[in-house]
């Protein structure tokens, strides 16, 4: 009797099935947590929906006027001053000892540093009272919190890619002194670069957080004011940020079953033309 060779075959749930399952999985997680699912749903309508409210004229001319008295081209003479004593005093000093020149012109470096300090320290002031003018709910601080954030998200987007780039490099080294098919690579590189993104945001909402109280405290709030404006500029950090990984990982998963679903459908074609060919060989 001639062996016949068997073609597996996978046994995927249907595309109804999957999506009926992660509905269902979704409004179990909700009534387990009820609480980070309405900070989510918070954070998403004050990302989407909160522009900051409008400054009145008297407003916007107390706040020009403010801005106005900060000396910018102050700022940079000390500066400047201060870089001109630092490369001094690095060019006269030993690897382990400072002479007299080196002294004096370690002072030199010390009295600019101080200037410098009190220079900008006078300069953040004058910021400071001009933003409290504005109010830390106005358009221009939610603007600065807006653009504080996306800043830190291009930066951790940036991280993610650079070090997918590495990974993508290494892996594929790795790649040619072992037997590994391109769909391996390809689904170890996929969740390499889904765990780089994530931690990228997860960095991105951190570090957007921690730096979030001394930006209010620059429009000098209240205790309450300041706390209500943190509780709400982190809600919708946070909600961007499992908004942008639901996505990223629900685009992969899909992408998954997709090629998965493709790959059933053709492996079923080829078991029912063998069973076709074998019918017509008995016949």
């Amino acid at each position: 009797m001639r062996n016949q060779r068997q073609v597996a075959t996978l046994n995927l749930p249907s595309t109804s099935t999957v999506l009926s399952t992660l509905s269902t999985g979704t409004i179990k997680f909700a009534k387990r947590h009820p609480f980070t699912v309405s900070y989510y749903l918070l954070g998403l309508v004050v990302a989407l929906l909160a522009g900051g409210t409008a400054l009145t004229s008297t407003q916007v001319s107390e706040y020009n006027r403010l801005m106005s008295t900060v000396d910018t081209n102050l700022e940079y003479e000390v500066s400047s001053s201060y870089n001109k004593a630092y490369g001094a005093y690095y060019q006269s000093k030993g690897w382990f000892s400072c002479d007299r020149v080196c002294k004096e012109n370690e002072r030199r470096m010390n009295d600019a540093k101080r200037t410098m300090e009190e220079v900008r320290r006078e300069g953040n002031q004058r910021v400071s009272d001009a933003k409290a003018v504005a109010g830390v709910f106005s358009e221009v601080g939610v603007g600065e919190a807006r653009d504080s954030f996306w800043e830190y998200f291009k930066r951790g987007t940036k991280f993610a890619k650079r070090q997918s780039m590495w990974d993508a490099l290494f892996m594929g080294m790795r790649k040619m002194g072992r037997d590994e098919s391109w769909g391996e690579y390809a689904l170890k590189m996929l969740l390499q670069v889904l765990m780089n993104f994530s931690f990228g945001m997860v960095m991105t909402l951190g570090v957007f957080v921690f730096g979030l109280w001394g930006l209010i405290q620059s429009y000098q709030p209240s205790f309450l004011e300041g706390m209500a404006f943190f509780l709400l500029a982190s809600a919708a950090g946070f909600a961007t940020v499992a908004t942008v990984l639901a996505g990223m990982f629900g685009t992969a998963g899909g992408a998954v079953f997709g090629v998965a679903k493709i790959a059933e459908a053709q492996m079923r074609i080829q078991q029912e033309g063998g069973g076709r060919r074998r019918n017509l060989h008995y016949e």
